[in-house]
């Protein structure tokens, strides 16, 4: 069997946590394979609301086996606490894999993300202050410190010594702050080792021979398109790659195993963070948007910014990352509108502009070029089925269709599991 990606296709908290779940009744293994506990998905199911912000969402989903893959970097106590909350709840994490070659978050790397920010001040990036971006930099140059390390005590020191005799120049010379002592940070990581060992291993090896004996992969994308350190808005991004690209190199796989590719959109736009944002609203429409779809952010608690949907965007992450089907998401958010733009261009200085600006500056100056659809006011929260939807939420779904340059396969109408409309098949 061949894997199934799924990845954001704009800027983030799209509803990807739910798409995976509604998946992971039909596969075997969900993977995280990019970020860290600096995003967060949520998942409703009944009754019962969970959080994540680092296991993948198929933990949640009986028979499955969640994989964090070599792509992760891993703060390991937020690791532990979320599995004890899950336990506390009934939820078995007893199949969870760890990637050997997934980074981990040192408690230097959290405190120079912090302190980078606040240095940056007017020009910050809007980072998470989780040590994210730092422990991905140690990766890049070569001094990062992997899952393996910590069942070796003397490659686990050497790192650390090497990582530190840096790290505490900047820190208490250029910061003001405190350095970290090699005894305090060994001490910390090695009283980890004995509770992840059963649970570390090859996970490329693991996820091979899965596709080997026909067993379904499920690739799962943290932050999205937009925020994509090669392909996104930079430098308003995150640290790793988070299109379909980085499913490959974040969890051993090959492109070759891959067919299908799921990017996940709001029916409307949000954006945590600093960055241009075309569609950005600031009157009572984004507020509507931001009180009706409940938008502060899993991980961060922080409001999101509300925009109209985006077809430039939606094509761009068509586009980079192959997308054979949509998972169109929050429908029901815009019932009660009398009337729904949708950016269908922009105008940059005069001249329109239909796929994204090749550079920087041009799509910080970009205006949205509109097309206004009729809204509607019924609860499509009980639709199950296309037609059972209002006539102007159909024509909502087929226009945007239309412009954004994949299938609109499965249409979310509420938070629970199971408000959803299925029009073709993921599986």
């Amino acid at each position: 069997m061949p894997a199934i990606t799924i990845i954001g296709a704009q800027w983030g908290d799209e509803g990807k946590g739910k798409a995976t779940d509604l998946l992971g009744e039909h596969v075997d293994y969900v993977v995280k394979f990019n970020g860290g506990n600096n995003a967060g998905h949520t998942v409703v199911i009944g009754k019962e609301k969970y959080a994540l912000h680092l296991l993948p969402s198929g933990i949640l989903t009986p028979g499955v086996t969640p994989v964090i893959g070599n792509g992760v970097v891993v703060d390991l106590a937020v690791l532990f606490e979320e599995l004890t909350a899950l336990e506390e709840r009934g939820v078995d994490v007893s199949k969870l894999k760890l990637s050997a070659s997934a980074h981990v978050i040192a408690d230097y790397n959290r405190q120079l993300d912090k302190v980078t920010e606040r240095f940056l001040g007017s020009r910050k990036i809007g980072t998470t202050g989780r040590g994210i971006g730092p422990t991905y930099a140690d990766k890049v140059n070569r001094i990062g410190i992997r899952v393996q390390d910590l069942f070796d005590e003397s490659i686990l020191r050497g790192k650390v010594e090497g990582a530190l005799e840096l790290k505490n120049q900047l820190l208490s010379k250029v910061y003001n702050r405190r350095g970290f002592t090699v005894e305090a940070i060994v001490d910390d990581l090695l009283s980890y080792a004995d509770r992840i060992a059963p649970m570390v291993c090859d996970t490329g090896l693991l996820l091979h021979q899965a596709l080997d004996r026909d067993e379904t992969v499920l690739l799962e994308g943290g932050q999205a398109t937009l925020l994509d350190v090669d392909h996104g808005t930079y430098p308003f991004v995150t640290s790793s790659n988070a299109t379909s690209g980085g499913a490959c190199t974040g969890s051993g796989i090959p492109p070759t195993r891959i067919d299908r590719v799921v990017g996940i959109v709001k029916a409307y736009t949000t954006r945590v963070g600093e960055g241009p944002f075309p569609t950005e609203l600031f009157d009572e429409s984004g507020a509507y948007l931001a009180q009706n779809g409940h938008e502060f952010g899993t991980t961060t608690g922080r409001p999101r910014r509300c925009g109209w949907y985006d077809a430039v965007i939606a094509r761009y992450a068509a586009r980079v990352n192959g997308v054979t089907d949509f998972v169109l998401t929050k429908l029901d958010v815009l019932g009660g509108l009398d009337e729904i733009p949708v950016c269908v261009a922009y105008d940059v200085d005069g001249v329109r502009h239909d796929e994204m600006p090749v550079n920087q500056s041009d799509f910080h100056h970009a205006k949205p070029i509109y097309e206004t659809l009729p809204g509607w006011k019924e609860d499509i929260s009980g639709a199950r089925s296309f037609s059972d939807l209002p006539a102007n939420a159909q024509a909502y779904v087929k226009f945007v269709e239309e412009i954004s340059g994949a299938p609109m396969s499965v249409i979310g109408v509420g938070p629970a599991r199971d408000e959803t409309v299925i029009i073709n098949s993921l599986t």
